[in-house]
Order: C-alpha cells, then structure tokens, then sequence
C-alpha cells in the first residue's frame, strides 16, 4: 500500500473531525433575557450570546436596547435549532413580567 494515500486519509479524517466540530459550536443557539439599566426586561435568540450581548451593550443590539443600556444577562437556554430558540423566545415573551421574574430566579 503507497503510504502517501495513509497519510492522506488521515489528514481528511482530521479535517472532517475539525470541521464537524466547528459546526457543533457553530449551531448553539440561545434564547436569553436581559435586564435593561431601568430594569425592564428584554428577552431575544442568537447563535452567538457573548457577541450578541456585547452588540446591545455597544448599542448595535435590539431597537430598544439602545436606549437602554446598559444591559446585563440574566437568563438563558441552550438549543440545538435556530427555530427551537424563536419558539422559546416567542413562549418567554408571552409571560408576564412575574413569570419572567420567577424563570429567571428558579
């Protein structure tokens, strides 16, 4: 067997581990609430929470956070599906603010 096609499969095997697990991370995605610096709450999805929080807080986020901010997190929830993360974040924003309150102090 020519061992330059060994070497050669390993290299893709590696890539494709690498590159499968890029994609994992890369699939996160989140349904979060914020506490706004007046106290209200706000509740969004990202695939990518720490630069998302960082967006609101440099007022590139939501409309109106930018009138807002400061803004810290309080809350959150993994999922593996970017539509699984906008149902969850549509549920949050039908409670009131009480049982928002109650989510984020369980």
């Amino acid at each position: 067997m020519d061992n330059r096609y060994i070497s050669e499969k390993k290299v893709n095997r590696s890539q494709k581990k690498s590159a499968a697990e890029d994609t994992l991370r890369q699939t996160s995605n989140y349904t979060y609430i914020l506490r706004c610096a007046d106290g209200s709450l706000y509740t969004g999805w990202t695939n990518d929470l720490e630069k998302r929080i960082a967006a609101h807080n440099a007022g590139h986020g939501g409309k109106y956070t930018r009138s807002h901010r400061p803004v810290t997190l309080v809350y959150y929830e993994c999922f593996p599906t970017k539509a699984e993360a906008m149902r969850r974040e549509y549920a949050i924003k039908q409670l009131s603010r009480e049982e928002k309150e109650a989510l984020i102090t369980a």
